[in-house]
């Protein structure tokens, strides 16, 4: 017995029709392109701090952050990223299925990749180690070079940067 009657095989050919697919050709153009403010780039000793209170692969908030983070050293910033909380997650090395590094899905080691690069272009990445004790996470998890530290360190290093008047990017997903 077929799944659908002539009926219903008439409404679906009917819906598939009612508007041509795909309305654009690949490549056609639906935004325009006008950048509006400056490519600013950073002056002699310009800091900028990312903080991080995102899960990976739960929101785009963790992966976009890192992505700006990796922009602003590209600009010539002085920059950080300051994982804490959940988002302590997103620098684990041991991410990965069936074996780490490998990606189970698409994009499933874009952060690790994106951080990697930041840092082997000189950027600095924290992480806080109760926000890994949070998720089970040890730290030797971590990837490498990035660096670990005490829970009190989130406060103070926001102060330290707002003291040399960086640029503070704070992210945070609920």
């Amino acid at each position: 017995m077929p799944l659908f009657d002539d009926d219903i095989l008439a409404k679906i050919e009917t819906s598939r029709n009612e508007i041509p697919h795909p309305s654009l050709e690949k490549g056609s153009s639906i935004y325009g392109s006008t950048k509006i403010f400056p490519d600013i780039q950073a002056e002699p000793g310009q800091s900028y701090l990312t903080l991080v209170h995102g899960i990976a692969h739960e929101s785009s908030v963790s992966f976009v952050a890192c992505l700006q983070a990796l922009r602003a050293l590209r600009k010539g910033f002085d920059s950080v990223v300051y994982f804490y909380g959940p988002g302590s997650m997103n620098a684990i090395a041991t991410r990965g299925f069936p074996t780490t590094g490998d990606s189970a899905f698409p994009g499933e080691q874009n952060i690790n990749n994106t951080l990697q690069t930041f840092m082997d272009e000189g950027g600095h990445v924290f992480v806080c180690r109760f926000g890994l004790s949070l998720h089970g996470l040890r730290e030797e998890d971590l990837m490498p070079g990035t660096i670990p530290c005490h829970p009190l360190d989130v406060q103070d290093a926001l102060i330290y940067f707002a003291n040399k008047g960086a640029v503070i990017n704070s992210t945070y997903m609920v």
